[in-house]
Protein backbone atom coordinates (compact mmCIF):
# COMPACT_ATOMS: atom_id res chain seq x y z
CA UNK A 1 0.00 0.00 0.00
CA UNK A 2 1.21 3.25 -1.29
CA UNK A 3 0.66 6.27 1.84
CA UNK A 4 0.38 9.78 2.25
CA UNK A 5 1.78 11.65 4.52
CA UNK A 6 1.17 15.59 5.15
CA UNK A 7 1.91 18.15 7.11
CA UNK A 8 5.66 17.09 7.86
CA UNK A 9 8.16 19.67 9.85
CA UNK A 10 10.63 20.50 7.05
CA UNK A 11 12.98 18.82 9.18
CA UNK A 12 11.90 15.11 9.05
CA UNK A 13 14.15 12.84 6.48
CA UNK A 14 13.24 10.18 4.72
CA UNK A 15 15.16 7.75 7.53
CA UNK A 16 13.12 9.66 10.07
CA UNK A 17 9.92 8.81 8.23
CA UNK A 18 10.76 5.26 7.50
CA UNK A 19 11.09 4.73 11.66
CA UNK A 20 8.13 5.89 12.30
CA UNK A 21 6.06 3.85 9.80
CA UNK A 22 8.99 0.76 10.87
CA UNK A 23 7.12 0.62 14.55
CA UNK A 24 4.27 -0.88 12.54
CA UNK A 25 5.66 -3.23 10.01
CA UNK A 26 8.02 -3.75 6.85
CA UNK A 27 8.48 -0.69 4.87
CA UNK A 28 9.64 -0.90 1.39
CA UNK A 29 10.50 3.00 0.96
CA UNK A 30 9.90 6.23 2.64
CA UNK A 31 10.70 9.66 0.62
CA UNK A 32 10.11 12.84 1.65
CA UNK A 33 9.47 15.10 -1.24
CA UNK A 34 11.54 18.15 -2.01
CA UNK A 35 11.35 20.92 -4.08
CA UNK A 36 13.76 20.25 -6.97
CA UNK A 37 15.00 23.42 -7.03
CA UNK A 38 15.88 24.39 -3.90
CA UNK A 39 15.79 20.99 -2.38
CA UNK A 40 13.87 22.07 0.53
CA UNK A 41 11.17 19.64 1.63
CA UNK A 42 7.40 20.07 0.63
CA UNK A 43 6.18 18.73 3.71
CA UNK A 44 4.29 16.12 2.55
CA UNK A 45 5.60 12.31 1.62
CA UNK A 46 4.74 8.94 0.85
CA UNK A 47 5.76 5.64 2.32
CA UNK A 48 5.11 1.83 1.17
CA UNK A 49 4.24 -1.35 3.42
CA UNK A 50 3.79 -4.31 1.38
CA UNK A 51 1.57 -5.88 3.62
CA UNK A 52 -2.01 -3.60 4.00
CA UNK A 53 -2.62 -4.65 7.23
CA UNK A 54 0.17 -3.27 8.67
CA UNK A 55 -0.31 -0.79 6.50
CA UNK A 56 -3.79 0.24 7.44
CA UNK A 57 -2.66 0.14 11.24
CA UNK A 58 0.28 2.57 10.78
CA UNK A 59 -2.64 4.55 9.22
CA UNK A 60 -5.24 4.26 12.09
CA UNK A 61 -2.81 5.01 14.88
CA UNK A 62 -0.46 7.70 12.81
CA UNK A 63 -3.05 9.91 11.67
CA UNK A 64 -3.23 13.39 13.44
CA UNK A 65 -0.30 12.02 15.78
CA UNK A 66 2.96 14.07 16.02
CA UNK A 67 6.00 13.65 14.01
CA UNK A 68 8.92 16.52 15.00
CA UNK A 69 6.61 18.34 17.11
CA UNK A 70 3.65 18.58 13.98
CA UNK A 71 -0.16 16.72 13.99
CA UNK A 72 0.39 14.56 10.65
CA UNK A 73 -2.24 13.76 8.28
CA UNK A 74 -1.94 10.11 7.33
CA UNK A 75 -3.89 8.20 4.54
CA UNK A 76 -4.24 6.00 1.72
CA UNK A 77 -2.57 7.81 -1.44
CA UNK A 78 -4.67 8.16 -4.16
CA UNK A 79 -3.20 7.16 -7.57
CA UNK A 80 -1.48 9.76 -9.56
CA UNK A 81 -3.97 9.25 -13.09
CA UNK A 82 -7.06 10.40 -10.25
CA UNK A 83 -5.46 13.31 -9.90
CA UNK A 84 -6.22 16.16 -12.36
CA UNK A 85 -3.68 18.10 -14.00
CA UNK A 86 -2.61 21.40 -13.90
CA UNK A 87 -1.70 23.13 -16.97
CA UNK A 88 -2.05 26.78 -15.77
CA UNK A 89 0.82 28.87 -15.92
CA UNK A 90 4.17 27.72 -17.08
CA UNK A 91 6.76 29.03 -18.85
CA UNK A 92 6.53 31.20 -22.66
Amino acid sequence: MNIYVGNLSYGVSDDQLREVFEAYGEVSSAKVISDKYSGRSKGFGFVEMDNDAEAQAAIDQLDGAEIDGRAVKVNEAKPREDRPRNNKGGRN
